[in-house]
């Protein structure tokens, strides 16, 4: 077997609220392969979300190690993890994050202006993402025009649209009904098995966790079952 991608190794994460210690993450330990599809599930407060923000760079352990495609994340100053961020990982968030007086090209385009690529490959590359999710004739349509599904759908074009080695998703379908967070949760498993892309899910929902390869559950802080689960045959 290949190397994994993600290795967090004995990772603790703590804060202070207070005056108090609250205990986020008790020795975790994870990996995660080329081409795999993680559900992390678990109740609100158990931890899934600051271990999806380790993975992400954005926050660190107070104890352990995470390393993402060979690079130890705790040794990286905060200008150097934005920069591999922007580079390596898609984050998709359940609040969409779009910026509301642009329009979904230039919401999926934000990315690529940290990037050195013209603006014709740019325009390319959005295009592309946009194809993907469905969303091509709504490109020029600013979010208010949008649906919330169709809004999630931009939010997952721009976190593709670097060709990122790592999707990282929390809570992608929290705020959709049934229908848009199905056709989601159908783009994942597109982009996991026709691009081979990892995928990291942080979710509450049964149904969008069975869309995973694998299901992890966290408790706690501390993760109590490994399970794995048939691939569904979905299309978009």
């Amino acid at each position: 077997m290949s190397e994994p991608i993600v290795r967090v190794r004995n990772v603790s994460k703590r804060f202070n609220r207070d005056g108090f210690e609250v205990v986020a993450l008790e020795r975790v330990d994870l990996e995660l392969h080329e081409g795999d599809f993680l559900a992390l599930m678990g109740p609100s407060g158990s931890g899934k979300s600051t271990l999806l923000n380790l993975v992400a760079g954005i926050d660190r352990p107070t104890e352990g190690e995470v390393d993402v495609m060979g690079t130890q994340l705790t040794r990286m100053s905060e200008s150097q993890l934005a920069v591999w961020r922007n580079t390596h990982i898609g984050y998709i968030f359940q609040t969409f994050n779009l910026v509301p007086v642009l329009t979904a090209f230039e919401n999926v385009e934000l990315p690529l202006l940290l990037t050195k690529l013209s603006k014709a490959e740019r325009r390319r590359n959005v295009e592309t993402a946009l194809d993907l999710v469905g969303l091509s004739e709504r490109m020029h349509h600013q979010p208010r025009q949008l649906s919330g599904g169709q809004e999630q759908r931009v939010a997952i074009a721009r976190a593709i649209v670097t060709d990122p080695n790592l999707i990282l998703a929390d809570e992608p379908t929290g705020n959709l009904d049934a229908r848009s967070g199905e056709e989601v949760m159908q783009i994942l498993s597109t982009l996991n098995r026709e691009l081979n892309k990892t995928i990291m899910l942080v979710t509450h929902d049964p149904h969008a966790a069975s869309f995973a390869s694998e299901q992890l559950h966290l408790e706690k802080g501390v993760l109590t079952e490994l399970e794995t689960v048939a691939s569904r045959q979905v299309s978009v």
